[in-house]
């Protein structure tokens, strides 16, 4: 009692001097708004500075002097107090206990709307929305009043939950109440649109008759997240016809619907409408930025955009990490990802994307190091562990792999086409099949990447049987139904099989294609030495008004080239000058190749002189291939003496010379290059050697020479 007493009169004392100020706060108050309005709120205020106790519970940092004040209240017979109670309610809230929160409410025999409003609002800062929505289903049984701040913290616990059922009757009693304001109405347009519902949101959206800001981002973000993309972008529009401005939020949205679409013009024009605006670029805006240009193959925009942001965070700098992997810049995810000066802690996110960095340059020493670092720091979720499976398996380190994918208890579909991918890449056949039986056991549905997988693996090895077995599973499990990719994957696969007619089959019931599956099947006739069919093939694809690509010409090329057809000339100028193409090595080598079998090696020789890209091992395989074929060692020699005056220093041209002349039986002249490596010190890689092919077949027949080396991947 004495200690309660000292306390009020401590306080009593600190409340003279808030007085003058709560005065002016009253007069202020009344010169905004009617007095009839604010009489229940200045009353409240008026019963707060009057009474010193608010200012002890407001004092209690810790919830034991909480207690204690409770508890020295109870004594002194103040703890039935309205006002008192709801403080108590607030206090206990605000230091987490929400338990004694709800007792004190259970204990007032007459609770009133801000009791109520405090009660809501603790439990849905506690994140207790089942409880959130529960607790406003017996206020609209106790009182027969509305509340604005009520309607939207319920309906944001509806939200959190995703029950648009709730949330429906919560817009009932939003509209029976009438008198509902923009803040209301924008959370319900929030809640429909993360509840699956965008026609709810718009509907809502087109009720408010004050729209601000927030209100068009919120639909803005209810049109992107719904996968409607291009409403996104109109509403945008619509906003700045309205002389709304966007905020950083708005055009970080409005840049992912770009993104969504790939419209990297589109994504440009925001990007410059908030530098020209002075928009403040924030972590959302510059991550979206980044997402934007990497899946709109813009790199180097995206790096810019990076690269000029004030403030690096996790965020943007895991969004720069997996533009770089997805787009295939694993040096520069790399270098990001160990860039020492940014001293930023990765999540799973990043990690997952480093590792498949590795995977993509076969580095498997730094996807251990990372691998080891990812376990210290305790990311090991599901999406690291299908990284860390598909990066061993591409490394050919198919143990670990499978160590991985033993140890890992819940697989997942991608988990499985990675382990069947290496093993698919090391050739396999009998555990790629085991495990396609094993994953369809434990119930998981085969999607296009497994089947393509595993067609592939099967066209490697033109394994008939088991693809046709493959083919009569997807027909009979309608997964090859209008999917174009395994449907290409089947043309390739016939066609690799010596069944051009079943793959023409396959493709004349294709329900879509594109430019993949035209370039397999104009192939597919070359592999036959059947040019004229592939020429008909590419001439049907340009009436199809179907694109070709630079794969298209050197699947043509390089039929032209196995048969000796010159008609190879006429397409090469076709790519060059009516599809504006600029030759590469694959189509350099096709022509060689083609000049140097039918015997014009001069001509060969010319064009491997004047190509406009600096010609390759594969090109000079060609060229003295054909001169050893028809005898014509002395303009091979001539081709050897500008090729190392070309490449003085590369040891893998003095290979190729060496192997060309063992092939010939003129073990003079590989001695002699022999002794010119030592006297230039170049040493022979390791179990390093240079395979020249006479014939050929397949997708890589226009490189008549390959590489293979001890513990090489491709060996």
């Amino acid at each position: 009692m004495i200690k309660l007493k000292t306390l009020l009169d401590t306080c009593s004392h600190r409340s003279k001097f808030l007085q003058p100020t709560l005065t002016l706060h009253y007069r202020t108050l009344n010169s905004l708004t009617t007095h009839q309005t604010l009489d229940s709120t200045i009353a409240y205020i008026s019963f707060i500075s009057s009474n010193p106790l608010f200012s002890l519970l407001g004092s209690c940092r810790t919830l034991p002097s909480l207690k204690e004040l409770h508890s020295l209240l109870i004594v002194d017979g103040h703890s039935s107090q309205l006002n008192l109670q709801t403080k108590l309610i607030s206090s206990y809230g605000s230091l987490g206990d929400i338990e004694s929160a709800r007792q004190v409410f259970d204990q007032m025999p007459d609770p009133d709307m801000f009791s109520y409003k405090v009660m809501i609002r603790w439990y849905y800062i506690s994140d207790l929305h089942f409880e959130t929505i529960g607790f406003y289903k017996c206020l609209r049984k106790c009182l027969n009043e509305h509340d604005n701040v009520v309607f939207s913290i319920v309906v944001k616990a509806c939200t959190e939950l995703r029950d648009v059922n709730e949330g429906r009757k919560v817009h009932c009693d939003i509209v029976k109440a009438g008198s509902a304001d923009g803040f209301v109405l924008t959370s319900l347009v929030d809640m429909y649109a993360k509840c699956g519902d965008v026609e709810c949101s718009q509907r809502v959206f087109e009720n408010i008759v004050d729209r601000d800001v927030v209100s068009w981002t919120s639909m803005i973000v209810a049109y992107v997240q719904n996968g409607c993309a291009e409403e996104a972008l109109v509403l945008f529009n619509r906003m700045r016809s309205g002389l709304i401005e966007g905020n950083q939020h708005t055009l970080g949205s409005v840049v992912s619907a770009c993104s969504k679409l790939r419209s990297l013009n589109q994504g440009k024009w925001v990007h410059g409408y908030a530098i020209k605006n002075g928009v403040d670029f924030n972590s959302h805006f510059v991550s979206s930025l980044v997402d934007m240009y990497m899946k709109c193959g813009a790199v180097f925009d995206a790096q810019s955009a990076f690269d000029e942001s004030s403030n690096i965070d996790l965020v943007s700098w895991t969004a720069m990490i997996v533009g770089y992997s997805q787009n295939r810049y694993p040096n520069q995810a790399i270098g990001l990802f160990t860039n020492k000066y940014l001293h930023i802690l990765p999540n799973s996110v990043a990690i997952a994307s480093v590792i498949s960095a590795c995977a993509q340059l076969g580095h498997s020493q730094l996807g251990r190091a990372i691998h080891c670092y990812e376990v210290k720091l305790g990311l090991e979720d599901g999406n690291v562990i299908n990284a860390l499976v598909d990066m061993y398996a591409k490394c050919q380190m198919i143990k670990d792999a499978r160590y991985l994918f033993d140890s890992l208890t819940n697989k997942d579909l991608i988990t499985w086409n990675s382990v069947i991918n290496g093993y698919a890449q090391i050739g396999c056949i009998y555990e790629v099949t085991r495990l396609f039986h094993q994953m369809r056991l434990e119930g998981f549905r085969p999607d296009e990447i497994t089947l393509v997988t595993l067609l592939s693996c099967f066209a490697s090895f033109g394994d008939l049987q088991i693809g046709s077995s493959l083919h009569a599973y997807c027909v009979k499990e309608s997964l090859s139904c209008n999917n174009v990719y395994i449907n290409t994957a089947l043309v390739h696969f016939y066609a690799k099989c010596g069944e051009l007619k079943t793959a023409c089959r396959v493709f004349d019931f294709m329900g879509e294609k594109n430019v993949i599956s035209w370039n397999v099947l104009i192939n597919a006739y070359g592999m036959q030495g059947d040019c004229n069919g592939s020429f008909d093939i590419f001439n049907d694809m340009v009436k199809e008004s179907v694109h070709p690509t630079d794969a298209t010409f050197t699947a043509i090329l390089s039929a032209c080239s196995h048969t000796g057809n010159l008609e190879a000339w006429k397409f090469f100028d076709l790519m060059c000058k009516d599809f504006d193409f600029t030759p590469k090595m694959n189509h350099y080598a096709c022509l060689v190749d083609l000049l140097a079998r039918s015997g014009r090696l001069e001509e060969a020789f010319s064009l491997v002189k004047n190509m406009r890209v600096q010609p390759d091992v594969s090109v000079f395989g060609s060229l003295l291939h054909g001169c050893s074929m028809h005898s014509r060692f002395d303009l091979g020699q001539k081709a050897v003496k500008w090729m190392f005056d070309q490449h003085p220093i590369d040891v893998s041209y003095y290979v190729l010379v060496s192997n060309l002349y063992a092939l010939d039986g003129r073990w003079s002249q590989v001695s002699q290059i022999r002794e010119l490596m030592k006297l230039k010190d170049l040493s022979k890689l390791p179990g390093c050697t240079v395979q020249l092919h006479k014939a050929s077949s397949g997708m890589n027949r226009t490189t008549p020479v390959k590489f293979f080396q001890t513990g090489s991947f491709h060996h």
